[in-house]
């Protein structure tokens, strides 16, 4: 092999005291997730470092004990050449996903010096230690991120001269509501699949004179429901960034954990079942459309008012189970009243739930290769440069950069920032024009 350096070359090897690297994944799945843990795979591989691969997130090391210690095979795998074949473009995660959060009872700093609350997280630093782990790289979205977060702030709490296992993580959301980086491996293939339902729907709705209602993930920001209704061309997009003026109200409501009197923002109903029969109206007055799909992300649960979501649990992170609503059918029933009581006359609107099915999807091209430069990233920040506590980031044309935890994350409550489409953003407004136009 040709020693000669130039742009043919290998990359240069770099001395690293890693020796074995864990791979981990959790949260939702998203497309392109095999891209990510590939390519990172074989870079650590081709620079004659161990890889193996946590199985179900944090499940499997949670419960480590000495008496019960990590098994290959069933919580976690050796991650070879020979398992890596043409696995950068496949579907689904090649090492499974759970949502366990190992950091759950710790919510300030002061937490981190609680053994009781700690004990999660001292349970995942024993596990990995166990099996002779170096170094961490954490997959997943913001609340993994948290998670990341955590272990490493918990591992400064550790006796001076304890074994260090530095954590890099990368950012995975199809919702990309991610500070940091401009978009999220799986962000175009989720919204390239669900506007593909989008189109099929308005073939439908305009073959019967419909209207659906169509929910899309998106629990905290609309990137996702926003993204789809331009590439699908929907007929109007509501997600959590546009319950503001005479579309929000506040509520008073307790506070189920603390008993105390809160005031919290919740949608003003009847304003925005209006909006969307506005839209109704329009089309079919002015552009003789009798046909349409509204979209809306799933986040907009969140400020339902209390009487609507009194009673419905929460997970481990504190969010709502989505599942548990049927967010879609309880606005096609609404706004079919409303169109009933302005006109006169009855339309058909449906109300269809879509997000799970394109999680998996198979990743198209831009994915895949943002995934991949992703993967190659945590190689390259914790071996080239010698990170620890960053989040890997791309810009521009793939170029790689390296976020510090405390940049993305609050330093007193720990929880990490949402980005929001910005209302007067190029973005945004780019629906705004798509849509019929309503006064």
């Amino acid at each position: 092999m040709s020693t000669i350096p130039g742009s043919l070359s290998r990359p240069p090897q770099t001395e690293s005291s890693i020796r074995k690297v864990a791979i981990l994944f959790a949260g939702g799945p998203a497309p392109a997730a095999n891209a990510v843990i590939s390519t990172a795979a074989v870079s650590f591989l081709r620079n004659n470092i161990e890889v193996v691969g946590i199985k179900y997130g944090y499940s499997n090391l949670v419960q480590y004990r000495p008496d019960r210690p990590l098994v290959e095979g069933r919580d976690y795998i050796q991650i070879t050449h020979e398992r890596l074949k043409r696995t950068r473009n496949s579907q689904g995660i090649m090492i499974g996903t759970a949502r366990t959060n190992p950091g759950k009872d710790i919510s300030h700093p002061s937490h981190l010096k609680d053994p009781a609350r700690t004990a999660p997280l001292r349970t995942v630093y024993e596990a990995l230690v166990s099996i002779g782990v170096d170094a961490l790289i954490s997959i997943g979205g913001d609340d993994t991120l948290k998670s990341a977060n955590k272990f490493q702030r918990y591992q400064d709490e550790l006796p001076a001269g304890s074994r260090r296992i530095p954590v890099v993580h990368l950012p995975k959301t199809i919702d990309n509501d991610y500070m940091g980086i401009d978009f999220t491996f799986g962000y175009f293939t989720a919204v390239e699949f669900l506007s593909t339902e989008i189109r099929n729907l308005l073939a439908d709705a305009e073959s019967a004179r419909t209207y659906y209602i169509a929910e899309t993930m998106g629990r905290s920001a609309g990137w996702l429901a926003y993204g789809t209704a331009i590439a699908g061309e929907a007929s109007l997009v509501i997600s959590v960034e546009d319950i503001t003026g005479k579309y929000e109200k506040k509520e008073e409501t307790v506070c189920p954990a603390s008993g105390k009197r809160i005031s919290r923002k919740v949608m003003d109903l009847a304003e925005v079942v209006k909006r969307i029969v506005a839209t109704m109206r329009v089309r079919e007055e002015a552009e003789g459309k009798e046909y349409g799909v509204v979209v809306l992300a799933e986040g907009l649960a969140e400020f339902l008012p209390h009487e609507h979501i009194e009673g419905i649990p929460r997970d481990e992170h504190g969010h709502i189970a989505i599942s548990k609503l049927n967010l879609s059918r309880f606005f096609a029933e609404s706004v079919a009243r409303e169109f009933n009581k302005q006109t006169g006359r009855n339309r058909k609107v449906v109300g269809v739930t879509l997000g799970y099915e394109s999680r998996c999807a198979k990743p198209q091209a831009f994915d895949v290769m943002l995934g991949s430069q992703l993967g190659v990233g945590a190689y390259r920040a914790l071996v080239e440069k010698r990170l620890d506590g960053v989040m890997v980031s791309v810009s521009g044309q793939l170029d790689l950069n390296y976020v510090p935890f405390e940049k993305l994350v609050d330093p007193n409550t720990l929880v990490t920032v949402v980005r929001y489409i910005p209302t007067d953003s190029d973005f945004h407004r780019l629906a705004r024009f798509l849509e019929t136009y309503v006064d």
